[in-house]
């Protein structure tokens, strides 16, 4: 069983920037792919980023693309979410994930493929 715990939220003006951290325990982090998912009141939670489990392949969402950089540091089994040029809609709770499957050769960018969560940090991006 894996545990997840995020850090780095909190309220930032629009333009700014915030990096979002993610240290998992209870597994080989090294082994799986790792995902960010955010969350707005009243929306369905989107996919981000993610970064495969060799840390050799990223994919992002459209809407973040250019300014969010997802990375991870095995040694320190952590994630990371580096935000910059944030926008009031990027208001939301962020989650991390990690991937259902060991050494998956795809990247995945859905929900179902992450089978593991964090309880989520809150971003606020003020205009």
């Amino acid at each position: 069983q894996v545990n997840l715990v995020e850090s780095g939220g909190g309220l930032v003006q629009a333009g700014g920037s915030l990096r979002l951290s993610c240290t998992a325990s209870g597994r080989t982090f090294s082994n799986y792919a790792m995902g960010w998912f955010r969350q707005a009141p009243g929306k369905e939670r989107e996919f981000v980023a993610s970064i495969n489990w060799s840390g050799t392949t990223t994919k992002y969402a459209d809407s973040v693309k250019g300014r969010f950089t997802i990375s991870r540091d095995d040694i320190e089994n952590t994630a990371f979410l580096q935000m910059n040029s944030l926008k009031p809609e990027d208001t939301a709770v962020y989650y991390c994930a990690t991937d259902r499957v060991a050494w998956r050769s795809r990247l995945g960018d859905s929900r179902d493929d992450f089978g593991s969560w964090g309880q989520g940090t809150q971003v606020t991006v003020s205009s």
